[in-house]
């Protein structure tokens, strides 16, 4: 039976998990930038060379919906990789915007959309990752009819073959033995395992604490007996 957790232990719990939160760094302090030297003052670390194109001329996320009134809830956001990669439309529709408003000019924060990947779109807004990039472009609204209108990329078609002569013959022996009727050839399937592109946004999991005991599970008691609150006989003790 699994002990409840004491009050003042959780409590206590909370507290800690409280102070971590707070003295966590914000997102404007983790991803501020010196343009300059193109570091970053909190780690120290500098940006890899082939991003220091992109650092001066393009711009992030949260910049450009600044610029726009309403932050932009419902225009289209695109990334210059994408536009790159892919012939297909690729883009982001804003559904909300959470600046950061101690940031200055406030281009830290957070944004939510409904991703569209090579003109396959998801059903439900989350989350939009990577907004910290310099790789942000905002589609035009003079152009979100063109831009949206390319045909989405084909599925691949499912192919197949017959199996060789002997795995054949071990198949049809095998259904024969178990009684199935079926007279379908078999057949060897090609398809391989989809994968998503590399590119693809993964979904942002949100930060959770951990519950009670901090998510651990009670330990199952001892068939002997032991554990703690039980007493055991000794070494000369008579059952």
């Amino acid at each position: 039976m699994a002990r409840k957790p004491r009050l003042i232990a959780e409590l206590a719990r909370r507290v800690r998990a409280l102070r971590e939160e707070r003295s966590r760094p914000r997102d404007s302090q983790r991803y501020a930038l010196d343009y300059a030297s193109l570091t970053r003052p909190l780690s120290g670390r500098q940006l890899p060379a082939r991003a220091w194109a992109d650092v001066r001329r393009e711009s992030r996320l949260l910049p450009l919906l600044a610029r726009l009134p309403g932050f932009g809830l419902g225009r289209l956001v695109t990334r210059k990789s994408w536009l790159w990669q892919h012939d297909e439309p690729c883009y982001w529709r804003l559904t909300r915007v959470r600046p950061d408003f101690t940031a200055q000019d406030m281009d830290h924060g957070k944004a939510w959309g409904v991703l569209t990947f090579k003109g396959h779109a998801e059903g439900r807004a989350r989350e939009i990752e990577h907004v910290m990039y310099h790789d942000w472009r905002l589609v035009p609204k003079h152009e979100e009819a063109a831009f949206t209108a390319a045909p989405p990329a084909p599925e691949p078609s499912a192919r197949s073959v017959p199996y060789p002569p002997l795995l054949r013959a071990m198949i049809l022996a095998d259904r024969r033995k178990s009684g199935d009727p079926s007279a379908e050839e078999p057949l060897l399937s090609l398809e391989r395992a989809r994968e998503a592109a590399w590119d693809y946004p993964a979904r942002v999991e949100p930060r959770a604490n951990g519950g009670p005991g901090r998510g651990r599970e009670p330990r199952a008691p001892r068939p002997d007996g032991g554990g703690r609150g039980v007493a055991r006989p000794g070494r000369g003790a008579r059952l």
